[in-house]
């Protein structure tokens, strides 16, 4: 269990470094850039005996997790941008039950599920759904209430991207695993062939930013990849081996772990941040646990 609590902690400071960033003037972008180098540095040397990260052009599945590297970056920006707009509490709702798009995929489209669904379950993903729409709605405000696709874009549209994002990579990731990577075990070299593709890609738009002249490296930015780049490696980590401790049950050890993040991520908010959120928001927030419990009830039970 110990892991698994480590894994929820590591993720709850990863939205606090979003939130303390632009208070400490550090450049998002750079600090998101700066973390794939260490932690690919950190997988390197927690690489498993026996196992060593290499690049094989000449299979299919190296190039899509090199392509799906570029997704974790534009998903990792917009998680960045939702955390200052609209706080932690809500970008931590739409990253953790974004889970539903990879579950819909593997039913409808996969048809890899290991269990049958009844009805609660289809029940949970459908309060999944409308938990994300009711924690990120935002009435408009003044005596003029007026619909602005600016005013959506920045907040609740950049929320909803993160949801959609984190769905797709996750939901890519299972595909991966399906139909490229049979063996498991290799869990730590893949992830690294996917961090290179998000370090490549990212450094290639920063180096085009610095000769633009639109970019200027920061000192700030380098710690801030630091401190970004331990926790989102770690966590990850972490979330493995508590797998491996529950007889990867992934089934059973997700949702716990959806819930934790979510929950530590509201009181860290509430506590350190004082963010508030409407009595609608609650509600999405409290229908989200209920979807996530609901979705792998069968398998929290039988623990």
């Amino acid at each position: 269990m110990i892991y698994l609590i480590g894994s929820i902690a590591l993720s709850v400071l990863l939205l606090i470094n979003f939130r303390i960033f632009p208070k400490y003037s550090v450049n998002t972008f750079q600090a998101i850039v700066f973390n794939y180098p260490v932690c690919f540095l950190i997988g390197m040397a927690l690489m498993p005996e026996g196992q060593h990260f290499s690049l094989d052009l000449s299979q299919n599945w190296t190039w899509y997790c090199l392509a799906l590297g570029v997704g974790f970056i534009v998903t990792f920006l917009l998680s960045g941008i939702s955390t200052q707009q609209v706080g932690i509490t809500i970008t931590s709702l739409a990253n953790n039950i974004s889970l539903v798009i990879p579950v819909l995929f593997s039913l409808f489209v996969f048809k890899s599920q290991n269990k049958v669904f009844d009805n609660w379950n289809y029940l949970g993903l459908v309060l999944a759904i409308v938990a994300v729409a009711a924690a990120t709605y935002k009435p408009s405000t003044g005596e003029k209430k007026v619909f602005e696709w600016k005013s959506f874009w920045y907040s609740g549209g950049v929320t909803l991207s993160v949801f959609l994002m984190y769905g797709i990579t996750n939901t890519v990731v299972n595909y991966l695993n399906i139909h490229y990577i049979p063996n498991p075990e290799q869990t730590v070299p893949v992830t690294l062939v996917m961090i290179f593709g998000a370090l490549i890609s990212g450094f290639v738009v920063l180096i085009f930013r610095l000769f633009k002249g639109t970019e200027k490296i920061e000192l700030k930015s380098l710690v801030g990849g630091v401190s970004l780049g331990i926790p989102n490696f770690l966590s990850f980590y972490f979330l493995i081996l508590a797998l491996s401790q529950f007889g990867n049950s992934g089934a059973f050890v997700y949702p716990i772990y959806n819930i934790g993040v979510i929950l530590g991520s509201s009181l860290v908010a509430f506590l350190f941040f004082k963010e508030k959120i409407s009595s609608f928001n609650r509600f999405g927030l409290f229908l989200a646990l209920l979807a996530i419990i609901l979705i792998s009830y069968q398998e929290i039970m039988s623990y």
